[in-house]
C-alpha cells in the first residue's frame, strides 16, 4: 500500500467510530483532525469534503461489523446455530460489537431523508443481512432442520426488523431488558419451526 493510501486508510479507521457515535451531521472535520493529529490540509488531500469521508466511514463501519459477524457465523455447525449466533451477536445493544452501536440503525436513521447516497448504502446492508438469514433458513429447510413450509424471506425480515428495533429501544433506555425479550421471542419462533 502506497503512503497516500495508508494515510487515507488511517483517516477512515479513526473517523469511522466518531461518525458512528456522533453521527454525520454532528461530526466536524476538526473532530477527525484531533483523532488523527493531521492538519486540515492533509485531510483535504485525501478527502474532498466531509461527505466523501462520511461515505468511506459508513462503508468501513459496515465492513468491520460484517467481518466480525461472518467470523462468528463461520463457527456454526448447523443452520439453526447460525440463526442463534446471528441473534446473539447483536443481542447486547448497550455494549455492541462496534463502537457507537449498529451502523445500519445509526446512519439509516440520520440519512433516510437527508442523504440518498448513505441511505442506499444502509439499504444495501439491510438487504445483505436479510439474504444471509434467508440463506441460513433455506439451508436448514434443505437439511431437514426446519419445517419445509417456513417462509425464509418473511422470517429474515422479522429478525432484522426486531433486532434493529431492539437496538433502538435498548440504546434509548440504556439497558438490554427489551432486547432480552426480543432475542428470546426470536429463538422461540426458530424452535417452533425446527424439526
Amino acid at each position: 500500500m502506497a503512503k497516500g493510501e495508508e494515510t487515507r486508510q488511517f483517516i477512515i479507521e479513526k473517523a469511522a467510530p466518531i461518525f458512528n457515535t456522533k453521527g454525520i451531521a454532528a461530526t466536524a472535520m476538526s473532530d477527525i483532525m484531533e483523532a488523527t493529529k493531521l492538519s486540515k490540509g492533509s485531510m483535504y488531500v485525501h478527502f474532498e469534503n466531509k461527505e466523501v469521508l462520511a461515505c468511506a466511514a459508513v462503508d468501513y463501519n459496515m465492513k468491520v461489523l460484517g467481518d466480525k459477524l461472518m467470523a462468528r457465523l463461520a463457527k456454526s455447525k448447523t443452520a439453526k446455530e447460525e440463526l442463534f449466533t446471528y441473534i446473539d451477536f447483536f443481542s447486547n445493544a448497550v455494549n455492541p460489537p462496534l463502537t457507537g452501536g449498529c451502523p445500519l440503525l445509526n446512519f439509516g436513521t440520520e440519512a433516510d431523508d437527508t442523504n440518498p447516497v448513505i441511505k442506499e448504502k444502509v439499504n444495501k446492508g439491510i438487504n445483505l443481512n436479510q439474504k444471509l438469514l434467508e440463506a441460513s433458513i433455506s439451508k436448514g429447510i434443505a437439511n431437514s432442520e426446519f419445517r419445509a413450509d417456513w417462509n425464509a424471506i418473511e422470517f429474515a425480515t422479522v429478525i432484522v426488523a426486531m433486532m434493529e428495533g431492539g437496538h433502538l429501544i435498548s440504546r434509548m433506555s440504556g439497558n438490554n431488558d427489551k432486547m432480552k425479550i426480543i432475542t428470546s421471542t426470536l429463538k422461540s419462533m426458530i424452535e417452533e419451526n425446527s424439526l
